[in-house]
């Protein structure tokens, strides 16, 4: 599925409210009904309804087909692109929203890793999963940034070959892959009780380097 960059600050703050950004992700996935989403979530199928509508007017999603149901018509939804936000955009966007939007990301992750985790996601001798810790100056820190935007193009460009090989080989070896990208201000490490009373030894850069492992 290919990103679609958002720089609409409307869009942004729409996206601010947890299950709406919930429901977006499931559509990036897969299609689904509000019916079906209101089970999946544990909530009131009249919220739902009502969000599935606002993430249509901001063109986030559309309607795929209609199946009959028991005298009436279940729509079916699912989205076209995932949605990446801008830098400046982002930059604009309020600490609160972003706060909002960040918790409610983080809480899909988690439930989306878990999942491909449990059913052999992480199987293939090429799967990748690390945690890296730096220290950098901005320069270096606009650089990286830079550089996972990068790649973030490229799995655009690579997704759009491999759509094209897929379907001459009539979807042989096709495989359903998830990439999480992060980049982020990290906590600083705090010394143990013992490290603290203990004088520093050897040069700044020394113990700098030690401190970003």
């Amino acid at each position: 599925m290919l990103y679609k960059s958002i720089h609409s600050m409307a869009i942004v703050q729409a996206l601010s409210h947890p299950l709406r950004a919930r429901i977006l992700s499931v559509l990036q996935e897969r299609e689904a009904s509000p019916k079906e989403l209101a089970e999946h979530f544990g909530a009131p199928l009249a919220n739902v309804a009502y969000h599935i509508q606002v993430l249509r007017k901001l063109k986030l999603i559309r309607l795929v087909k209609k199946t009959p149901r028991r005298g009436a018509i279940e729509h079916h939804y699912t989205a076209d692109h995932l949605v990446h936000i801008s830098h400046e955009a982002w930059g604009r966007t309020p600490g609160v929203i972003k706060q909002r939007m960040i918790a409610a990301t983080l809480e899909e992750l988690g439930e989306y890793v878990a999942s491909a985790a449990a059913t052999g996601g992480f199987e293939r001798e090429n799967a990748h999963v690390s945690r890296t810790r730096a220290v950098l100056d901005e320069q270096a820190w606009d650089v990286l940034a830079d550089k996972l935007q990068e790649l973030l193009e490229s799995i655009d460009v690579l997704e759009k070959e491999s759509a094209s090989r897929l379907k001459r080989s009539n979807h042989e070896g096709e495989r359903s892959t998830g990439i999480v990208l992060m980049m982020f201000e990290a906590s600083p490490s705090v010394p143990d009780a013992d490290a603290a009373r203990l004088p520093e030894a050897g040069p700044p850069h020394a113990r700098q380097r030690e401190a970003a492992r």
